[in-house]
C-alpha cells in the first residue's frame, strides 16, 4: 500500500515538472506584440522621447517570422534559437523585448559571447552606451581564440550569403559605441581589432569607414588618408555600398553631393539616405563648414529612422555643437 501511495504521489510530481518545463520552454513574447500602438524605447541624445509603432500590414511578414521563431525555440529551447527570437524582435524595433530575451539568453548560457553580442548592439539602439562597452567587452573575453563563426543574416542580401562573423560584430559594434561615446583612442583600438576579422570587401570598408572618422577626430588626417588608399573601384561589395561610397568620397572620387543621390521616401533606401547622410555631414563637420553640417545632420534625424546608427551618430554630432 505504501509502495503504492509512493508511486502515485511522485507521479503528479513528475507531470507537474515536465509541465514547468515545458511553460519554461514555451516563449509567449509574440503576444506582448501590438501593431499600431506607440511602445516607450529610448531618450534620444537630443532629449526626445523615442517610440516603436508596429504596422501589421507593412511589417506583417517580420511578425509571422517572429512566431516562426518562437514556435521553433518552444520544439528546441537552445542558445542559437532564442536570439533568433531577440533579434526578430529587434526587426521590429521592440528593443526592450529583444534586450530581455538576450538576457535570458545571456544567463542561460554565461560562457557564450553570441547573446552579449545581440545585447550589446541593442543597447547602442536604446542609447545605453555604457550598458553596450560592457557587454562587448564580455564577449570579447568570451570569444578570445575562437575561429571565425558565421553570422546568419536575418535580413538577408541580393546575393543571400551571409557576410558577417561573430567576432567582426562585437569589435564593429564595440568600436562604434566608443565613437558614440566620443573616446576616440577605444573606437581606434577596437577597429584595429575589427579589421583583423574584416575578411571580405563589404567588412574591410564598413571597418575603414569609421576607422578613418576615427582617426581625423584625432586630428590624424594623414594618417586617416593612408588607411584607405588600398580601397578601389575594382572591390567586390554586395551590401555595404554606402560605406564604400563614403570612402571614395574622402579620397576625391566621388563628389560629395553624389552621395545623397538615393530616394528617402523608399523604405529600403531610408537607411542608405541615413548612413550617407551622416557620413557626408561630418565630412564637411571635419572641413570646418559647421553651418552645412549641421544642416544635414538635421536631414538626417528628419527622417525618423531612430534606430540607424547614421542617425544616432547625427544625434551627437548636433548635442555636440548645440552645447559650443
Amino acid at each position: 500500500m505504501l509502495k503504492k501511495i509512493v508511486f502515485y504521489g511522485i507521479l503528479p510530481l513528475f507531470f507537474i515538472s515536465c509541465s514547468q518545463k515545458e511553460k519554461e520552454n514555451k516563449v509567449i513574447f509574440l503576444e506582448e506584440i501590438s501593431p499600431e500602438t506607440k511602445v516607450f524605447q529610448a531618450i534620444g541624445l537630443l532629449g526626445d522621447s523615442l517610440f516603436t509603432e508596429i504596422d501589421s500590414a507593412l511589417q506583417q511578414n517580420q511578425i509571422n517570422k517572429l512566431g516562426e521563431a518562437e514556435n521553433l525555440y518552444g520544439e528546441d529551447p537552445s542558445l542559437e534559437n532564442l536570439i533568433w527570437i531577440g533579434r526578430r524582435e529587434g526587426y521590429l524595433g521592440r528593443y526592450d523585448l529583444a534586450i530581455r530575451t538576450f538576457s535570458k539568453a545571456a544567463k542561460q548560457y554565461p560562457d557564450s559571447f553570441e547573446a552579449l553580442r545581440h545585447r550589446g548592439h541593442r543597447f547602442i539602439s536604446i542609447r545605453e552606451f555604457d550598458r553596450a562597452v560592457d557587454d562587448f567587452l564580455k564577449a570579447a573575453e568570451l570569444m578570445e581564440n575562437l575561429p571565425l563563426q558565421i553570422e546568419a543574416d536575418g535580413m538577408p542580401n541580393k546575393l543571400n550569403i551571409p557576410l558577417s562573423n561573430g567576432q567582426f560584430n562585437v569589435w564593429y559594434h564595440l568600436g562604434l559605441a566608443y565613437y558614440l561615446k566620443n573616446d576616440w583612442e577605444k573606437a581606434l583600438e577596437a577597429y584595429q581589432n575589427c579589421l583583423e576579422v574584416s575578411d571580405n570587401d563589404d567588412l574591410i570598408v564598413a571597418t575603414l569607414d569609421w576607422y578613418y572618422m576615427t582617426l581625423v577626430k584625432m586630428g590624424k588626417t594623414k594618417e586617416a588618408q593612408s588607411l584607405i588608399k588600398a580601397v578601389n573601384t575594382n572591390m567586390t561589395i554586395v551590401e555595404n555600398d554606402a560605406y564604400f561610397k563614403r570612402i571614395l568620397m574622402y579620397k576625391g572620387q566621388l563628389k560629395p553631393e553624389d552621395l545623397m543621390d538615393v530616394d528617402a521616401a523608399t523604405e529600403d533606401q531610408k537607411l542608405q539616405y541615413v548612413t550617407q547622410g551622416y557620413g557626408l555631414g561630418n565630412y564637411y563637420l571635419s572641413k570646418g563648414d559647421t553651418v552645412k553640417a549641421k544642416s544635414i545632420f538635421e536631414n538626417v534625424i528628419s527622417s525618423g529612422y531612430w534606430s540607424a546608427f547614421g542617425y544616432i551618430a547625427s544625434e551627437m554630432e548636433l548635442a555636440r555643437l548645440n552645447n559650443e
